[in-house]
């Protein structure tokens, strides 16, 4: 029998070179923070400029690794070929890509509009700027993991992205997820399960990780949604950031070597009855 490697060995990602799209966003930040914390160098690629700048400056501080912030549009081809040979010239290697960027026009005038009305405009633009920015970053970083045989890609999807959203619990609260959301999460999914059968050879690992409705105590402050949504997860509440930590650091690391084409789902059970 093989010597049992310890946890920190088999979980360990420090010297990592990770690009993490939409770092600036809620998730996207805590992704940077638990990951730089474990030792990794994290590329920080995301459009709002301040705030991703701010969050290089917090973790080179904090945690003194070799993070750096990139304002690009994911959407733009140039800009992408552009990242990936800054990156490879800096770090000289790229080990993950974690695929989490996406946009949600909360304050669009017609983002509440009924399906048989919602304008084709809105439609288009959120299609693309969903899924153009993870089919470009993937491509032109698998080139890279060809060349080494070896990588890891993540897609973080939505429980919606695998079921239906329950309409019932919304109300007038305009927290429910519009049908793009639904239609570009769910794609993910299956390209994970493309990519992971197309590159399998290659040694690049591709996986799903789905996240259940997280906590925003400015946006759900007060609302009967949290009790509504609450009640239909096993572990009856939403949840937190942090609940995603242990599954990002599992999917980054070697301790998750023989899963790819998988989708792991972490939403206290929400699909799970």
């Amino acid at each position: 029998m093989d010597n049992v490697n310890n946890s920190q060995k088999i979980f360990g990602i420090k010297g990592k070179t990770i690009v993490l799209t939409g770092s600036a966003g809620k998730v996207g930040s805590r992704f940077a923070h638990i990951l730089s914390n474990a030792g990794a160098n994290v590329i920080l690629v995301d459009k709002d400029d301040i705030k991703n700048k701010k969050l290089e400056l917090e973790i080179i501080k904090k945690y003194k690794t070799k993070a750096t912030a990139q304002n690009i549009d994911i959407n733009d081809t140039k800009q992408v070929k552009k990242l990936f040979e800054i990156i490879l010239k800096k770090y000289k290697k790229i080990d993950v890509l974690i695929n989490n960027a996406h946009i949600v026009p909360r304050n669009h005038p017609d983002r509440d509009a009924p399906f048989e009305k919602f304008p084709v405009e809105l439609w288009d633009e959120t299609i693309s700027n969903n899924m153009r920015g993870i089919f470009l970053c993937s491509k032109e970083i698998g080139k890279s993991m060809i060349k080494r045989k070896k990588g890891i890609i993540i897609n973080i999807s939505s429980i919606y992205g695998i079921t239906g959203p329950d309409q019932k619990i919304y109300g007038t609260s305009r927290l429910n997820s519009p049908a793009y959301y639904s239609a570009t999460k769910g794609a993910m999914v299956n390209l994970t399960k493309y990519l992971a059968s197309y590159w399998g050879s290659k040694n690049i690992r591709v996986n799903t990780l789905t996240l259940g409705g997280i906590y925003d105590k400015k946006l759900h402050s007060g609302k009967e949604f949290v009790k509504n949504y609450s009640n239909k997860t096993m572990l009856g509440r939403m949840s937190n950031e942090k609940d995603y930590d242990g599954a990002i650091l599992f999917l980054t690391s070697d301790a998750s070597s023989y899963m790819t084409g998988s989708n792991l789902i972490i939403d206290g059970g929400w699909t799970s009855w």
